[in-house]
């Protein structure tokens, strides 16, 4: 699917299409295997068509009637394989003070017979949403025998859709409000609690976990740490304002520009005792790795900074990350001692092209 989309998106305008069509198709493919009764082909396809129906929407910076039909198209194809998968996934709304709701879906590893599971709550970046959370198949937290609760947080796809847009306030009680979903659920180990968040992912998983000392661990990735977001917004790609200004929504580019300064992890971050692990590219092209220095160092809790060396924002395709840790796995194992309570000692993990690791005193 994808080398094909590859071939068919040259520009900005072929993306929507693009992905609609191979939604389609594979919608059509899910829709003829479960009327043949070939359920795990079905599944298959629902899911694979719900990930491209999100795709879709990824151009769209409005609720308009577009936007709005592939929501729903994969909402409805990733209910469909999660009625046919070989796990739970249980579609859930998490109350916020607001009165308004957060859209997520919660997984039980597969098999899963009873008992209390650690949980992560699984924070994805500005251009990813919670269907894309956890993988169809082997996937890392659920085979660690984790259950995940993925969401669409403040600002992010779904919630923005239905007006919750992202507020500092918003996401300072949005991990209160997932914790306090989880405590109520019989499958959940409320003393093994983690937060994992990716790209932007990173800031509202920071944010979230200062303000709910229930969280027991916070794991990010590909960060987002620099305070009002001057590289990301005003020397980087365009298309990530336009989102985020629909994450936020604010149309006035002046007023958004004001609105950004606001953006900080200073004076949260310093809130946080948990166990917290960073994966940072050296050469991360929208935060630069001074910013993400300065908020470990903000930390009060065990931590741990791992540096790719010249790796760029998305922590892939440089040799530190081909021949060092593989970065979901590094995070999934970390998430799972951490939360079994092994010690963590304050370091840093310089990953070199090698993959050799050389570590160091973190203060």
């Amino acid at each position: 699917d994808f080398a094909l989309l590859r071939q068919r998106i040259t520009k900005y305008a072929d993306a929507a299409p693009a992905f609609e069509a191979v939604a389609r198709r594979r919608e059509a493919r899910a829709q003829a295997a479960e009327a043949e009764g070939h359920l795990v082909t079905a599944c298959h396809n629902y899911y694979m068509a719900a990930v491209h129906w999100g795709a879709a929407q990824w151009p769209i910076d409005e609720n308009n009637e577009q936007n709005r039909t592939y929501n729903e198209r994969k909402r409805e194809c990733y209910r469909n394989f999660g009625k046919y998968a070989d796990r739970v996934v249980e579609e859930v709304w998490i109350p916020l003070p607001s009165g308004q709701s957060l859209p997520g879906w919660f997984h039980l590893p597969p098999g899963y017979s009873g008992g209390r599971l650690p949980t992560v709550i699984a924070i994805h970046g500005m251009d990813s949403f919670k269907e894309h959370g956890v993988a169809l198949q082997g996937d890392r937290w659920l085979q660690r025998g984790f259950a995940v609760l993925a969401v669409d947080g403040p600002g992010q796809y779904e919630s923005a859709m239905l007006g919750i847009h992202f507020t500092m306030e918003a996401w300072m009680a949005t991990g209160k409000a997932c914790v306090d979903w989880l405590v109520r659920r019989a499958e959940v180990n409320t003393e093994k609690i983690g937060m994992s968040g990716v790209s932007f992912g990173s800031f509202f998983a920071t944010i979230a976990a200062a303000y709910e000392p229930r969280i027991s661990a916070v794991a990010v990735a590909g960060v987002c740490h620099e305070p009002g977001f001057h590289t990301i917004f005003e020397e980087a790609s365009p298309t990530f304002k336009m989102r985020f200004m629909y994450m936020s929504g604010i149309e006035d580019e002046t007023e958004f520009d004001e609105f950004r300064r606001t953006m900080t992890w200073e004076g949260h971050a310093e809130r946080i005792t948990a166990p917290y692990l960073c994966l940072a590219g050296e050469s991360d092209e929208l935060s630069p790795l001074v910013h993400t220095r300065r908020l470990m160092a903000a930390l009060g809790g065990a931590k741990r900074l791992v540096v790719y060396q010249d790796s760029r924002h998305a922590i892939a395709n440089v040799p530190a990350a081909n021949l060092g840790p593989f970065p979901p796995t590094l995070v999934a194992d970390w998430m799972a001692a951490t939360l079994q309570g092994k010690a963590l000692q304050n370091e840093q993990w310089y990953v070199e092209a090698s993959g050799r690791i050389v570590k160091s005193a973190l203060a």
